[in-house]
């Protein structure tokens, strides 16, 4: 009897240690919730008083990815849910008891219509998030709202579809290759082929005109051209076209007229400038000056030191993002002097910095201030107060919320032909 018992007595051992691990898990992750529930009230009154603008951050989710040290898709959840928080009460609650998680309410928020709240919040205590998604997008959609504007018996022809842009997207790579996806509306793709296929008949006519009676064994003689390489050269004369319209890589060319008299400063042709405006647009620009008496030009100054191709690659290399702390954007960055060219800031390593578009101007309207040298800077807003990139996370000093153990999906599969989704209350019309 006891031989046959044996061989079982581990499983149960194990089985008996995975409930007492799924108890504790379960505990944890009610208090989580109730965390998150926190969180989520603490953005929310950020948010709905507009206090967020005060950091300088772009956007609320880049202040809570900069605050929390969480990924742009946490944040972008956490932001969802604070901002709809007034709409969502039944479900807020959910998570301050511990009984919903935040991926959960997450995807309530970001996609279920006005109303739903009691619908979602039932629905979410035995659902997946996957099954959320699934049961939102069962949701019909709204009617379009009638145009208080349109007189009764109005032509109701149909609107032009819009223009299709086009897209562009990197998927995947491996050791040879990248790859990249691209879509092209109709009238893009014609333009598209007549351009590739045109590179593709000049590469043809040229391999044939040098190859054809050169003698060379076919295994020494280049490969045929292809509609890659035709590709390609259409990019890389497109490449060599721009850089000789911008050989520095610079982003424009500013006419500014000053009048020495008056010490005022404009465009050409164009309207007056702050001193801010100007000192913005003659960062990372050539700056051709005029100087100017009663409305008449006396003569011209000197260019701005531009940002070489080379001196830009090197600030890339050191600052690949945005230098203000907490802001993670890697494109249309601008060259920024940190004593600006003007003042007789040189255009050098250390005296540059790379900023976006957003902060370059917050800089120059004083919203934060910027001093160095590079790579050192130090980033302060209008309170003297230094930003940093750290997260605001520190060791709790109070107990972690009473809340009963959450309980989590039921785990079954969802039979959706039994599930009546949520119809949405078609807008009061008066």
């Amino acid at each position: 009897m006891s031989s046959t018992a044996a061989p079982d007595a581990p499983d149960l051992r194990r089985v008996d240690r995975l409930e007492v691990l799924f108890d504790e898990l379960g505990e944890l992750m009610g208090q989580r919730n109730a965390i998150d529930a926190r969180i989520v009230e603490i953005i929310a009154e950020t948010d709905h008083d507009h206090l967020w603008g005060i950091t300088g951050a772009r956007s609320i989710s880049a202040m809570v990815a900069w605050k929390t040290g969480s990924s742009s898709a946490t944040a972008n959840t956490i932001a969802a849910v604070a901002h709809r928080l007034p709409q969502f009460p039944i479900c807020a609650a959910g998570m301050r008891e511990g009984r919903l998680s935040l991926d959960q309410v997450g995807a309530i928020a970001k996609k279920a219509a006005e109303g739903s709240d009691e619908h979602y919040a039932a629905l979410a205590e035995v659902a997946t998030v996957s099954q959320l998604n699934t049961a939102l997008k069962l949701e019909p959609p709204l009617p379009p709202e009638p145009d208080p504007y349109r007189e009764p018996g109005a032509d109701r022809s149909p609107k032009p579809e819009p223009e299709l842009p086009p897209t562009l997207t990197k998927t995947h790579s491996n050791d040879q290759y990248v790859y990249w996806k691209i879509g092209l509306s109709h009238l893009d793709a014609a333009t598209f082929d007549t351009a590739v296929q045109s590179h593709l008949d000049a590469a043809i006519a040229e391999y044939k005109r040098d190859h054809d009676n050169d003698g060379l064994a076919p295994e020494h003689r280049p490969p045929f051209p292809t509609r890659g390489q035709a590709f390609m050269s259409l990019v890389e004369s497109g490449a060599d076209t721009d850089a000789a319209h911008r050989p520095h890589g610079q982003r424009s060319t500013v006419v500014v007229h000053l009048d020495i008299k008056d010490r005022i400063a404009h465009l050409h042709l164009g309207p007056l400038l702050s001193d801010a405006d100007r000192q913005y647009l003659t960062c990372d620009a050539t700056c051709e000056v005029w100087f100017q008496r009663d409305g008449q030009p006396i003569g011209a100054g000197r260019a701005t030191r531009t940002i070489s191709r080379r001196l830009r690659r090197a600030l890339e290399y050191r600052h690949p993002t945005c230098a203000v702390p907490g802001c993670a954007a890697t494109r249309g960055l601008h060259a920024h002097h940190i004593v600006h060219w003007e003042r007789g800031g040189p255009t050098e390593p250390d005296n540059l910095v790379l900023l976006c578009p957003y902060h370059h101007r917050a800089h120059h309207r004083g919203e934060i201030t910027i001093t160095g040298p590079a790579p050192n800077i130090t980033v302060t807003d209008t309170n003297g107060h230094t930003l940093s990139s750290a997260s605001l996370a520190r060791p709790p000093n109070r107990p972690p919320p009473d809340v009963a153990p959450y309980r989590g999906p039921i785990g079954e599969r969802a039979q959706w032909w039994w599930y009546t989704p949520f119809q949405p209350k078609p807008p009061a019309t008066n």
